[in-house]
């Protein structure tokens, strides 16, 4: 969740709203962290873009809710263009466009006056080029995210060329190392990390996913270790503290367990269970 914050500049009371909300619906992993999907992350980077139009939240909300009403369960949400016209909501839907709130359908039309004469133009968007074999490391990214699903091996490449265009890229360094080690490729992954932490310097996610990672390979001292280092930087890290609580509770150290559970547990107060 975190990772998805600070990637496309969402405060944490818009991401949960928009949960609970029901307009982001992401899955839970085996350590209660959320697993967005593709769409989700459409959805809440159509929501960075009204923000940043300068949409009011009220607005905002109305026009997810109505947007989410109309739509079946089988109409990708990445086949839709949603923009801000005025404080207007505006979809499109195929070669339609039309207000969300009243449902009123628009032209997408450029009126002027040239020598005297009307011209009435309607814009249509020509398809995007894909990304160049030298795109910048915000095209790898949103490449390798694209890919993880259908392609991991490309999308292993794609989180290479990223870090390689921005080694202070944190983001792209955890996703690289999760996506290795969820293909059992542990000591790349461990590697990874390695050079992610010289690069980054001491990263919250970049910690917490290491220490993950430590734990599968049965170091339970070094992911200990990992994990204090990523709450020292971040106190608020929720899975942190959830994950500290297991791995003491199996060291048999209750007293560790029950205070770190008890910090998850305040973290995750108002949030989806």
């Amino acid at each position: 969740m975190r990772d998805v914050q600070r990637v496309l500049r969402l405060s944490p009371d818009t991401t949960r709203n928009l949960i609970k909300a029901g307009f982001v619906k992401p899955s839970r992993g085996t350590r209660r962290e959320y697993r967005f999907s593709f769409q989700d992350l459409i959805v809440l980077r159509t929501a960075r873009a009204l923000i940043d139009a300068k949409i009011p939240a009220q607005r905002i909300r109305r026009s997810l809710e109505s947007l989410r009403r109309e739509l079946p369960d089988s109409v990708p949400l990445s086949g839709l263009s949603i923009s801000a016209v005025g404080e207007q909501v505006v979809v499109r839907d195929g070669d339609t466009q039309r207000q969300v709130d009243s449902g009123q359908y628009l032209l997408d039309l450029e009126v002027s006056i040239e020598n005297g004469v009307l011209r009435v133009v309607e814009h249509r968007e020509a398809p995007p080029a894909p990304p160049a074999a030298s795109a910048p490391s915000a095209d790898w990214f949103t490449r390798a995210l694209t890919l993880e699903n259908s392609d991991p091996e490309a999308a292993l490449t794609a989180w290479g060329h990223a870090v390689d265009e921005d080694a202070a890229n944190a983001a792209a360094w955890t996703n690289w190392g999760r996506l290795l080690h969820e293909q059992g490729r542990t000591q790349q992954a461990a590697e990874v990390y390695r050079r992610a932490l010289t690069q980054v310097g001491p990263d919250p996610l970049l910690l917490y996913n290491q220490g993950v990672l430590l734990e599968d390979l049965g170091d339970a001292a070094a992911a200990l270790a990992a994990y204090q280092s990523a709450i020292a930087e971040d106190p608020d890290l929720a899975d942190c503290h959830y994950n500290l609580a297991r791995l003491y509770e199996s060291l048999g150290q209750a007293q560790h367990a029950i205070r770190h559970l008890g910090q998850y547990r305040r973290l995750v107060s108002g949030d989806l269970r």
